[in-house]
């Protein structure tokens, strides 16, 4: 065999696995069938038989290699799984992969691809493993004409309720007589802690910053008859009124103190309205009685609108003129009071198991968390297992009202309990458990609870955000609707390039008009009162209020690390910052805002707001001018128009910006081109001197037009935030 024939048979070779893929390659087309590789012999029989052109053979071995054939139709029923189309509602979960999304809709992966057209994903960047967003997942659905619901989680053993509560009604054969608890309401500055004071001989007011009581406190008097009577304390600023309605809860009396000489207030309304709704009994008390302008009669009418009737009037209310500085009559408002007390038969059952009231709580540094309390039932003792909100105490001390220590209190008696693991919220109910194992169950119910009702508020919010993102999504889909997915893509791109690349510092630089704000305070009462205050902030489209984080307890470092995060503000209400803390804060650049008076808080507050308004530009005029003639002055080729004025006035200063008014509508602001006065050119034209002006921009004067000169000045913006007082 010659070397011509063995290239021929080659080159033949060659043709034939070329018509062979081209044929195959057509059949794909049409039947879209599988394809897998041949594998050829490695060694040709012609390689056997003329060695000398292995090489060459091997280089043919390799382009054959690409040859593909059909799959048998066995091979392909085997590997074809029968896909079931889904009927009625899609079940979705988050996080799911394209090829999750395509074998529960019924669908093959081609469907989806060609359903996330209709978004701004990037196709190329896509496989079947790619995890797509739940709006995505539901964009697909809905363009399938199919319906979605959200697959529910795997369903908890329902478990035990495990909670303490309250014991059955006593005996009333076992109840014994207790003293009235009675709350002093009315309103700031009408005498409250000075009548307490006056009652309890101590000097409570004296140490109050300002004169306005900051918390809640309750004190036990004991009377020269014998008889005891337990206050509370609320503040009477408006700020504390969640504080007050939380009183008469467990309030048996109400003592109301309006002022001889002021009459009804806001908060002696707002006093009225917290012993309406507790069903508590009121008594009167004007005080102040001891000044000239003094008019107690006056007050009884005013209250009548509010129906508050004295018994002078008719009705069944004690009124008792008093002089709480001075000492007067307060002996016969106590007697009131007991009167009232014995009407009501108030008693309670002093065995048992303990029931009670958080007054007030805070973290002491000495003694930790301390609560100050009321018991409603039962005699408390040191080492009693109690249960308040989320939290227990093994009760290790008690102390009573001046400080002093105490084995036992019985209903109607304040005290002040030492052992919490944690602090618990003012207004809780405190009950005693059996021991410290059934307040780990109790604690742990309660917790669970909560996060139950969390989870279902955080559903429905997460649902209404994702509604509310699904609307904007599809009104920028509307917009870019006539674009490619590709040109969508730039679009989207561009406008948010600023923000891709920009720092986190840089992106809160960005967004001066936010300011948040981490409150501290002394006692819980306090950082309620302040909340309940900023929650009243309605003025989120000139700057947003953020409360990134409130607690008790002195300023400390992590503090400062949140507000170095957020750029925030540290405000602390009766607490203190050590200098540790400051020189960190000053280093960070962070402030640190300390009150102790309530609307001195709030005020600084609001100058903070103010502080990230931009300001707004004022116009403060200089100058007017009237136009008593018009003609004009070639300049070149061009004609001019100029206005002969007179200042009627102020001045016209040049560097000055003008403007021109016309029946009271202004068609011109800028600056002037020319300032004359006769022909001399000029800076500055006074009160009643005659001008030629012409402006920067070519308008045509009428006569009685007004030119007006003015400068803008930068005014600093003030919130409209009115936070009540």
């Amino acid at each position: 065999m010659n070397r011509g024939l063995i290239l021929r048979f080659e080159n033949v070779v060659q043709l034939r696995g070329a018509c062979r893929q081209l044929h195959t390659l057509s059949y794909r087309k049409v039947n879209r069938a599988q394809w897998k590789p041949v594998q050829l012999s490695a060694h040709p029989m012609w390689s056997v038989l003329y060695p000398q052109f292995w090489q060459k053979d091997k280089v043919i071995s390799i382009a054959l290699s690409q040859h593909r054939h059909l799959a048998t139709k066995e091979e392909t029923k085997k590997k074809k799984t029968k896909i079931q189309p889904t009927r009625g509602e899609v079940e979705i979960r988050q996080k799911m992969t394209i090829e999750e999304l395509a074998r529960a809709m019924g669908k093959d992966i081609d469907h989806i691809y060609e359903a996330l057209l209709y978004t701004d994903i990037d196709l190329d960047s896509l496989e079947p493993d790619s995890v797509l967003y739940e709006d995505h997942i539901k964009l697909v659905i809905k363009k399938s004409g199919m319906k979605y619901k959200s697959a529910k989680l795997k369903e908890e053993k329902e478990r035990e309720n495990t909670d303490a509560v309250k014991r059955p009604p006593a005996d009333p054969a076992v109840l014994t007589p207790r003293p009235p608890v009675v709350t002093i309401l009315g309103h700031v500055d009408h005498g409250k802690t000075t009548l307490l004071d006056s009652l309890r001989k101590t000097q409570v007011a004296a140490m109050e910053a300002g004169g306005i009581t900051q918390h809640i406190g309750a004190f036990l008097v004991h009377l020269p008859s014998g008889e005891k009577i337990t206050f509370l304390d609320t503040p009477g600023h408006a700020a504390f009124s969640a504080m007050r309605a939380r009183g008469t809860h467990v309030t048996d009396i109400v003592i109301l103190v309006v002022a001889a000489e002021d009459g009804v207030m806001q908060q002696t309304i707002e006093s009225i309205q917290h012993a309406k709704n507790a069903g508590v009994p009121l008594i009167l008390a004007i005080n102040k009685c001891d000044k000239p302008e003094a008019d107690p009669e006056r007050v009884k009418k005013e209250l009548l609108a509010h129906d508050v009737v004295c018994e002078e009037l008719g009705g069944d209310v004690q009124a008792v003129n008093i002089s709480a500085l001075k000492g007067e009559n307060l002996m016969v408002l106590a007697e009131a009071t007991v009167a009232l007390a014995e009407m009501l038969e108030l008693k309670a059952d002093s065995t048992g198991l303990v029931e009670g009231t958080v007054i007030e709580s805070r973290k002491d540094k000495g003694k930790g968390p301390v609560t100050t309390a009321i018991i409603q039932r039962g005699t408390l003792r040191k080492g009693c297992v109690l249960v308040a909100g989320k939290t227990w105490a093994k009760v290790r001390f008690m102390f009573d009202e001046n400080g002093k220590a105490v084995d036992a209190a019985s209903p109607g008696i304040p005290v002040e309990i030492m052992g919490w693991k944690e602090v618990p919220s003012a207004g809780d109910e405190i009950l005693e458990v059996e021991s410290e194992q059934r307040a780990h169950e109790v604690v742990a119910w309660r917790t669970y609870v909560e996060q139950q009702e969390k989870m279902k508020r955080d559903v429905e919010v997460i649902e209404a955000k994702q509604k509310e993102h699904r609307m904007e999504y599809e009104k920028k889909q509307q917009k870019l609707a006539h674009l490619t997915w590709r040109q969508r893509k730039a679009v989207l791109y561009k406008a948010n390039k600023h923000l891709m690349f920009s720092k986190p510092k840089e992106r809160t630089e960005m967004d001066k008009n936010v300011l948040s704000v981490i409150v501290k305070g002394d006692v819980d009462g306090s950082v309620e009162a302040i909340l309940n205050i900023l929650d009243s902030y309605d003025a989120d489209d000139e700057c947003k209020l953020d409360i990134i984080h409130f607690g008790m307890g002195d300023i400390s470092e992590t503090d400062i690390s949140l507000a170095e995060a957020f750029n925030g503000v540290v405000f602390g209400f009766g607490v203190k910052a050590n200098e540790s803390i400051k020189q960190l804060a000053a280093k960070k650049g962070i402030k640190i805002k300390l009150h102790s008076i309530i609307y001195k808080l709030i005020e600084d507050l609001k100058d903070e707001l103010n502080s990230r308004l931009p300001p707004s530009v004022a116009e403060n005029t200089i100058g007017e001018a009237s136009v008593l003639n018009v003609f004009s002055v070639t300049v070149g080729k061009n004609k001019i128009p100029v206005a002969g004025c007179r200042v009627q006035k102020g001045l016209l200063d040049k560097k000055m910006k003008f403007k021109l008014v016309r029946n009271g509508d202004v068609i011109w602001k800028g600056s002037l081109s020319s300032l004359k006065h006769h022909k001399d050119d000029v800076q500055v034209i006074k009160t009643g001197m005659d001008c030629g002006l012409s402006l920067d921009k070519y308008i045509e004067f009428n006569i009685g037009d007004e030119i007006i000169c003015y400068e803008e000045k930068e005014v600093q913006q003030t919130t409209s935030w009115d936070p009540g007082f």
